[in-house]
């Protein structure tokens, strides 16, 4: 019996289930069952389901109990090999899959559902875009044949597999939520803030620093208007370009303190307050909609609830239940290691080969023991910080590591010249990537204290940039970028396999942040697990090197405690 199934949604009820051969096709008569957990249970022998999405199986799976092992999600596939086909942006769905196959007209993909709390999504839903168990398998069918034209099709297959996996522990890092103590929200809330006031306006403190901020120009300035902030400093005789904490803070007038303060505190009263405690937080765990493969780069965003941007005041809510620990680990330096990795500079994977701190080990070598001169420089060489100190600090890197800046430099000028960039396992940045609309995911400014030049935002997909240097600094940044997250995936999926006996739950992911939420007596299980499947999917990604992948690990019981 095979180790692969296919299933589909079927027209009227039920799924329509069958085996399949080598070739991608049924090796066995296809049969219906009352829904996915019933066919799944019934054939523990399986090892892969193939399916068009896992958003849409998955969570009728995980609340009927039931685990696979493994899968293939033909959307997310669809995803990367259009990307690797130059073609990225038209229509992912199987629908427009099976259109394009059989040449016909191509529909569009159907709106992204926006995230509802609480909401509970039914498999049958008429809305819901089904194909036919016989057509999802000439897409799938054709898919494997297009991973055999891609550049390096063992790569292509190998991060199909991992996005596949990573859309499997999204789902379940959905259903299981992270630990989350209202009562503990609240009052970090109220010690904040102050009192809340009737009819939703501003709590004490906000008000009362919107009164200093007013007293300090002498007539009533709006401090959540950043064009009001704007035009009151002009007419204090200060000119200021914007409201960011990088560019008040070199102001000198006593409008600037209160003004920062009110600032931090609003973005949290409007991001994480009373609303949203409301609106994400239920029976004891926080819940956003976790979204894999969202960026052009392969990370992760969350669908709704800000869970990328939860400020350290706030991750005191998040409180693992009595008797049991959150495992936090922490990627350390993982963007220049990756660098290492896949430039295959000999000097730079010595360097991230060594025990020792990376940035430390760079700046022996090449920045006489300065190490916050080091880290500027592999970091300017990653995002493209290329004038003045930037470009003295290249000059330093090309001679001591000249393969790994190499990489970089040639991925810039094929971003700049239109062509295709690819991560080591193959996902492909567009021609023409989106570039940073300078705001998260709730919609509200990113304050750097560093200023606007220090770390470049996720480019996001169909935001278009006709500027070539920036789409050179963006192409030179996705290669390291957009491995690390192709890692990521490898290294969530083997922590995932190895969890799969334990209590042990992941519960959170963003970038190079894992939470797992397990028993006290499974941490230093889990904490190895970690470790075990860092080397592994380093193994898996980029092939033998001698680069290692560290995690600085905290077993606590409240979030805010492990940094």
């Amino acid at each position: 019996m095979t180790g692969r199934w296919a299933l589909a949604v079927a027209e009227g009820g039920g799924v329509d289930v069958a085996p399949l051969g080598p070739d991608g096709l049924p090796a066995g008569p296809v049969r219906r069952e009352p829904g996915p957990a019933e066919a799944v249970r019934a054939r523990p022998e399986v090892t892969r389901w193939v399916w068009r999405s896992t958003a849409e199986i998955a969570p009728h799976l995980l609340d009927a109990g039931v685990r696979v092992e493994r899968c293939y999600d033909v959307e997310a596939a669809e995803t990367l090999l259009l990307g690797h086909e130059g073609r990225y942006g038209e229509p992912h769905a199987a629908a427009a899959a099976l259109a394009r196959l059989r040449g016909g007209p191509v529909p569009p993909d159907p709106p992204q559902r926006s995230a509802e709390p609480g909401a509970q999504s039914s498999l049958f839903e008429p809305e819901s875009v089904h194909l036919p168990l016989a057509d999802l398998l000439a897409v799938y069918a054709e898919q494997q044949r297009r991973h055999e034209r891609c550049e390096h099709p063992e790569r292509m297959r190998l991060l199909t597999a991992a996005e596949s996996a990573g859309m499997l522990v999204a789902a379940e890092m959905n259903h299981a939520g992270l630990p989350w103590r209202a009562d503990v929200h609240r009052e970090v809330l109220h010690g904040l803030l102050g009192e809340r006031y009737a009819g939703g306006g501003e709590p004490r403190r906000l008000a009362e620093l919107a009164g200093e901020v007013s007293a300090a120009f002498g007539r009533r300035v709006r401090p959540d208007l950043p064009a009001d902030v704007v035009k009151a400093f002009a007419q204090a005789g200060v000119k200021v370009g914007s409201t960011r904490r990088w560019e008040l803070e070199s102001v000198d007038h006593p409008a600037v303190e209160p003004l920062l303060a009110y600032k931090k505190l609003y973005r949290i009263w409007v991001a994480h307050g009373w609303s949203w405690l409301q609106d994400w937080v239920r029976d004891g765990r926080f819940r956003p909609e976790f979204l894999a493969g969202g960026t052009v780069t392969g990370r992760w965003v969350t669908n709704g609830g800000g869970a990328l941007q939860i400020p350290k005041v706030i991750r005191r809510a998040a409180v693992a239940d009595p008797g049991w620990r959150l495992v936090v680990a922490d990627a350390d330096q993982m963007e220049p290691r990756v660098l290492a990795a896949i430039s295959r500079d000999p000097g730079l994977m010595e360097v991230a080969g060594r025990e020792t701190d990376l940035y430390q080990s760079v700046s022996d070598r090449a920045f006489s023991g300065d190490r916050a001169h080091a880290k500027l420089a592999v970091l300017g060489a990653v995002y493209g910080q290329t004038s003045g100190d930037g470009l003295k600090n290249l000059a330093t890197l090309r001679r001591r590591f000249p393969r790994a800046v190499a990489y970089v430099d040639d991925a810039a000028r094929a971003g700049e010249e239109g062509r295709l960039v690819r991560t080591w396992l193959g996902r492909t940045c567009p021609p023409a990537a989106g570039a940073a609309d300078g705001t998260d995911e709730a919609g509200l400014p990113q304050d750097d204290p560093a200023g606007p030049a220090a770390h470049p935002q996720e480019w996001v997909p169909g935001y278009a940039s006709t500027d070539a240097r920036a789409r050179g600094r963006f192409a030179r940044n996705f290669v390291v970028q957009g491995s690390a997250a192709d890692w990521a995936l490898l290294l969530l999926a083997a922590l995932r396999r190895a969890c799969a006996d334990m209590a042990a739950e992941l519960v959170f992911f963003q970038h190079d942040e894992v939470i797992v939420h397990c028993p006290e007596e499974e941490a230093d299980a889990v904490v190895a697990a970690i470790r075990e499947a860092a080397e592994l999917a380093g193994r898996l990604t980029f092939g033998p090197t001698p680069v290692r992948f560290p995690f600085t690990t905290a077993v606590v019981e409240c979030y805010a405690d492990a940094k």
